[in-house]
């Protein structure tokens, strides 16, 4: 072989470009590869590697794509770029392309929190806040469509500049869903699996539209503030008890701490009214040893005072279930403790139908705020 034949040789392998990239990073989601002018000789060998995928772009279109896998550069292999080139019957001269290589592994442990307390409404708490933080995991599923929808010019796309857009759509979506699901607000704390599953549904479809998989989304928290959690602990085990008894146990006890309280007049008031039964108590012993004396020519037993008049019952309702009866004292000390409140349903004998307590005259002495009138003027 002449001298030119070696040079003319030498030249043909120093044209053929070999386009590849090796990642290093564990961060990186889309690399341009860079070309001087963008140019690639005819023939080039492309080498994309397992876990990603080449991606040409010409003055801005999306051209071809590459799976993982070896090609030689041609007409043959670049089927879209030819038709936008307008070569007919292939080219033998270097062209222009833009070829990113984008990372199709998963990207796990990824984090996401709702950066604002969400507001709720509880039946039974009312209006509550919340906050929750967790995890998600996703790759690209579509990479032309990711590189023209969001990596645009960016020579050198990270998963940090991808995450601040997706932490905004997954806390929009998120404050969605739960304000959508309607669960009473101990729920959202129990049920976080379920709530991730559905939250996950909800999101996937705008993760799609941009080329991306929402492969994995968990709620590691839902948090809302100590005085609420400790109330919800409260009524929980409330829930759990015969409602009946505890509240008979706490009227019981309300009435030896009244007792206690000599120097008041609630103690007082409470220690005569004791004495009142004691004295019945004792006088019931007593009448069987009278032996049938009379009083004021009276028989013995027609001394017998008539029976007492039975406390007036109530029935109320809790989360559409009846409880009672109670008495007066007894459903006086549930609205205390946020079992029942103003506007639950409550019903006695001798009423129509059932009513809130704030229409029930002797009860809106619950409620507190209650005014004597005017004292008259002489």
């Amino acid at each position: 072989m002449d001298i030119f034949g070696k040079i003319k040789e030498k030249l043909s392998h120093e044209f053929i470009d070999i386009i590849e990239w090796l990642d290093y990073t564990d961060d990186t989601i889309a690399h341009r590869f860079e070309r001087y002018q963008n140019e690639i000789k005819n023939g080039a060998k492309l080498i994309v590697r397992e876990g990603q995928t080449a991606v040409f772009i010409n003055e801005g279109q999306l051209a071809d794509v590459f799976e993982p896998g070896t090609y030689d550069l041609t007409t043959q292999n670049l089927p879209i770029l030819a038709t936008l080139k307008g070569w007919k019957y292939g080219f033998n001269s270097p062209f222009k392309a833009e070829v990113y290589f984008v990372n199709t592994h998963l990207f796990t442990d990824e984090k996401w929190g709702t950066k604002s307390p969400i507001t709720l409404s509880d039946d039974r708490f009312g209006l509550v806040e919340i906050r929750a933080f967790g995890t998600y995991a996703f790759k690209i599923s579509d990479a032309g469509k990711f590189i023209i929808d969001i990596v645009g010019t960016d020579s050198n796309f990270t998963n940090f500049e991808i995450n601040e857009h997706l932490k905004s759509l997954i806390a929009t979506r998120f404050t969605n869903t739960v304000g959508q699901a309607n669960l009473p607000i101990e729920l959202y704390a129990a049920n976080t699996t379920e709530l991730s599953d559905t939250c996950r549904e909800v999101m996937a479809p705008e993760f799609q539209s941009v080329g991306i998989s929402l492969e994995k989304f968990y709620i590691e928290n839902v948090s809302m503030p100590e005085d609420l959690k400790k109330e919800i602990f409260e009524y929980s085990r409330i829930d759990k008890l015969d409602l009946d008894k505890l509240t008979k146990f706490k009227t019981a006890k309300a009435i030896e701490a009244a007792a206690q309280n000599e120097g008041g007049t609630a103690g007082a008031g409470m220690g005569m009214g004791m004495g009142f039964v004691l004295a019945q108590q004792m006088g019931g012993m007593m009448n069987p040893q009278m032996g049938g004396v009379t009083v004021q020519g009276q028989p013995a037993a027609a001394q017998t005072p008539p029976p007492m008049p039975m406390p007036t019952q109530y029935f109320y309702a809790v989360n559409g279930t009846q409880h009672g009866p109670v008495s007066f004292e007894q459903l006086q000390a549930l609205f205390a403790g946020r079992t029942v409140n103003r506007d639950s349903l409550v019903w006695k004998q001798g009423m129509a139908a059932w009513t809130p307590l704030r229409e029930v005259e002797e009860l809106k002495s619950f409620l507190g705020g209650n005014t004597p009138p005017p004292l008259p003027t002489e």
